[in-house]
């Protein structure tokens, strides 16, 4: 992570494309275990999401915060198995990866944000609306509910970007994981989880 963020956008963008180009129709891109179960994009992809530059943006800070990243500590070589119980937790400052189109989706698979303004329109403000009512109804699968004051949620559907809601459903993931064992962490043995690669919080293991 030190050289990926030391890196110039470009020169990585460019290794990527080299990469990508190298690699076989329909199997282009480095998938990591977890972005299955999720639906997520790769973490190499650097456009339509930029999930490639989102990390280049934040995981540096995260690091330089002196955050404490569950999945890398738990299979850390160098230091003893550790369950993190929580008066464990109480001493640090965690860093969960979450992703909030994997809980919308529980709920609306349609379309529900654009960062195009012509595409912020009725009916995604309808799925923004479908998903924020879920969500405080319990009823997106995650094992708290979300309450807000009646100015908040009409500032959240209304925001096309949907930047709002995603926050929103990625605190709400966070806080489903930390009450999990583990932070809901594949098991120790498990071929579901790389640990190098780490766990989208809220994603349960494949059946």
């Amino acid at each position: 992570m030190e050289f990926f963020c030391a890196q110039d956008r470009e020169q990585l963008r460019l290794r990527f494309k080299a990469w990508c180009d190298a690699r076989p129709a329909g199997d282009k891109f480095a998938w990591r275990k977890t972005d299955k179960p999720a639906g997520s994009s790769p973490a190499m992809r650097w456009t339509n999401p930029p999930v490639a530059w989102m990390m280049h943006a934040g995981i540096a800070r995260m690091r330089t915060a002196g955050l404490v990243f569950p999945a890398h500590e738990h299979r850390d070589e160098r230091k003893p198995y550790l369950r993190w119980t929580k008066g464990q937790r109480a001493d640090h400052r965690f860093a969960l990866e979450a992703y909030p189109g994997f809980t919308a989706r529980k709920v609306c698979r349609q379309s529900y944000k654009s960062d195009t303004p012509a595409k912020q329109d009725s009916p995604r403000a309808v799925h923004r609306q479908q998903i924020l009512r879920a969500l405080e109804a319990q009823q997106a699968g995650l094992g708290l509910r979300l309450r807000l004051t009646p100015s908040w949620s009409r500032r959240i559907v209304m925001d096309g970007s949907g930047d709002l809601l995603d926050a929103v459903i990625c605190a709400m993931q966070a806080g489903h994981a930390a009450g999990l064992p583990d932070f809901g962490l594949p098991p120790e043995g498990s071929d579901y989880c790389d640990w190098l690669e780490g766990w989208i919080a809220a994603v349960p293991l494949p059946t």
